[in-house]
């Protein structure tokens, strides 16, 4: 296992923006082997429930494409699909002052081309740089004056493998894992999100620290990846 990286680097990470022509925002970002699309659309427009309020909105939708796996995947969108995009939304939220960009709404889609373990992470981490990349064209055009971002946005995940931590595993190092935990946290290294589980083994205080230990170390390096595409902030 890990024949080509220490159990605390991450895989190879690359960015291609400016995949698509119509979308205001978009990038395929790679984790080693996993890809995913990542668009961001402006809509003028903001959910009734957020009609007259005075601010917008940013919400996030998530697929994993039939030939992203080895076995076809249907294009029905699941249980974990829905719970993936809330997550993207939540964390994408956290970076954006929703009054500053006005009443519209901008949605970033998360399309799964090939999976290999961390495409919820690698999401989060492509659609900040689609939203960065919209949020340019909005002033750009004038409609908005003031930056509205408020830090950028990354995620990775760390893995439990036979007592050993492992950061930003693969799938195969993520099938065998005792504990799966994926991480969001902003630029300045603060929490946005954590998800945990003791999938074969509990894990004590501190195997959790040192997969925050991890975890930050590899967001440092996607922010500052991100940053060659993104404002600065």
């Amino acid at each position: 296992m890990r024949k080509t990286r220490k159990n605390n680097e991450m895989r190879e990470i690359k960015v291609v923006t400016g995949i698509q022509k119509d979308p205001a925002g978009s990038v395929l970002i790679s984790f080693g082997q996993t890809k995913v699309l990542c668009s961001a659309s402006v809509d003028e427009r903001v959910p009734r429930w957020l009609n007259k309020e005075g601010q917008g909105w940013v919400t996030a939708e998530y697929a994993m494409l039939p030939g992203s796996t080895g076995d076809r995947k249907s294009r029905r969108i699941g249980g974990r699909e829905k719970e993936i995009q809330r997550l993207v939304g939540r964390s994408l939220r956290a970076a954006v002052d929703l009054k500053k960009i006005g009443e519209r709404t901008i949605t970033i889609d998360c399309d799964v081309i090939q999976a290999d373990g961390g495409t919820r992470t690698a999401s989060i981490t492509g659609g900040y740089i689609a939203l960065s990349q919209a949020i340019r064209a909005i002033m750009l055009a004038g409609k908005i004056k003031e930056l509205p971002l408020k830090e950028s946005v990354a995620s990775v995940s760390c893995a439990i493998i036979d007592g050993k931590v492992f950061l930003d595993p693969d799938y195969s190092e993520d099938f065998r894992a005792d504990v799966d935990m994926n991480f969001v946290f902003d630029g300045r290294g603060n929490f946005v999100e954590v998800q945990g589980t003791a999938e074969g083994k509990t894990f004590d205080e501190t195997e959790l620290l040192r997969m925050i230990e991890f975890a930050k170390k590899g967001c440092k390096e996607l922010t500052e990846v991100q940053s060659g595409y993104c404002f600065n902030l």
